[in-house]
């Protein structure tokens, strides 16, 4: 089998650790592993194959040679070295929102829109957290039923703002005085309906990412998308409240016919025994779990649903490795 040589461009993050965990739980077939940080000598050493590495510097110069370039720097650092690793021969696969958006670059989740793999010209986009495990769990329903409108809440855990979040939310818990420094206001034992910036609209960045990038991976304009998401005090996996409106009839047994049958899907519904995915059970697994799966009594065609994924796994980390995983395929066919 042949190997590759991989970079992960921003090792030092939540985001960046994770992927080179995935890497090697899913034996991704690594020749060389080439971390990489702005700060290397704050990096511990890495191990892959038996072999130990250390970081190095990132630079314009120091994707040669490389086949994949799995980036989680910020956005800004992915616009300004993305560039020159594709320069360098190396497929990009980035986890920020530098690129999400431009219609020159697709923007995949494996289980929904494979397909669009082939249209990368060395750069290919990584969704948005909250919009990977909402798209998991509604493309067997849209392709079966057509979705017209959504309406979405999301529950997101610390970690989807970083290791400060994470120990924020820890400290605070043993003491309600720390100040809050990751978050605009405390986080333990209180709900933030705020992530990320304030637009125009009066929505926030994050829920406009959810309206766009819904459509884009969809490939349908044409479905209404209405977000609000909240930051919770759980410290791993995200979790979504999905209301839906469908063009054809979609009933609780056939939801759950299609969903179980879905590639990364996991069904969780006993609501009379207690049984629905929660973000404890949920951590550290790469599935997307959907629960309470119940059809809407206030509208005709409408469906409820209680989704929840580890947002830095499949929601970010796992989701990029599979897009590597699927053009290696490819190449093999």
């Amino acid at each position: 089998m042949k190997k590759y040589n991989v970079a992960i461009v921003g090792i030092r993050g939540a985001v960046g650790y994770c992927m080179y965990q995935v890497l090697k739980e899913r034996k991704f077939p690594i020749n060389e592993l080439r971390p990489m940080s702005s700060n290397p000598d704050e990096c511990p050493s890495y191990e892959i194959n038996g072999r130990k590495v250390k970081a190095v510097k990132l630079s314009h110069d120091a994707f040669k040679g490389i086949d994949f370039a799995l980036f989680s720097p910020g956005a800004a650092l992915s616009l300004e070295y993305a560039p020159s690793a594709v320069k360098a021969g190396a497929i990009v696969i980035d986890n920020t929102s530098a690129f999400r958006m431009d219609p020159t670059v697709p923007l995949v989740v494996p289980e929904v829109n494979p397909q669009d793999i082939e249209k990368h010209k060395g750069l290919i986009a990584n969704p948005n957290c909250s919009t990977i495990q909402m798209v998991v769990a509604l493309k067997p329903l849209h392709d079966y039923a057509r979705i017209k409108r959504i309406v979405v809440s999301t529950y997101q855990s610390v970690s989807g703002a970083g290791s400060e979040a994470i120990e924020e939310l820890e400290k605070q818990v043993i003491n309600r005085q720390t100040p809050p420094k990751a978050f605009p206001h405390p986080i333990a034992f209180n709900l933030i309906p705020q992530i990320d910036v304030a637009m125009d609209n009066f929505y926030t960045k994050e829920e406009m990412k959810m309206v766009n990038e819904t459509k884009k991976i969809m490939g349908d304009d044409s479905i209404r998308v209405t977000a609000t998401c909240v930051r919770v005090p759980v410290l791993w996996a995200h979790s979504e409240s999905i209301n839906i409106e469908t063009e054809k009839k979609l009933t609780r047994e056939k939801a759950i016919e299609l969903l179980s049958k879905a590639p990364g899907v996991h069904i969780i519904d006993d609501l009379r025994h207690s049984k629905y995915p929660q973000p404890l059970d949920v951590a550290g697994q790469d599935d997307t779990f959907v629960g309470r799966i119940r059809e809407d009594e206030s509208i005709k065609n409408g469906l409820n649903l209680w989704v929840v994924a580890d947002n830095l796994r499949k929601g970010a980390a796992t989701n990029a490795i599979q897009i590597a995983e699927e053009i290696i395929k490819k190449h093999q066919q």
